[in-house]
C-alpha cells in the first residue's frame, strides 16, 4: 500500500514543479536544498515530504506516467 499524503503537501508539490520544472531532478538531496530555497517552509518533516513528492512526481514523469 501506498503512503497518503496531506493535500497541502501535493498542492505544494505540484505548484512548485509547474512553476520551475527544469529545478528538479531525480535525486532527493537536491530536491530538498532546492525546496529549502524555493519556499518559506519552517519544518523539516514537511520540506521532507514536499522534496519526496517532488522526486516521485519527477520519476512519473520521465517514465512517461504523468504529461
Amino acid at each position: 500500500m501506498g503512503n497518503i499524503r496531506q493535500g497541502f503537501i501535493k498542492r505544494v508539490a505540484r505548484e512548485l514543479l509547474d512553476r520551475y520544472p527544469n529545478e528538479f531532478t531525480t535525486d532527493f538531496e537536491h530536491n530538498k536544498k532546492k525546496v529549502q530555497e524555493l519556499t518559506n517552509v519552517t519544518s523539516k518533516t514537511i520540506r521532507n515530504r514536499i522534496a519526496g513528492y517532488l522526486t516521485k512526481l519527477v520519476r512519473m514523469k520521465q517514465e512517461g506516467k504523468i504529461l
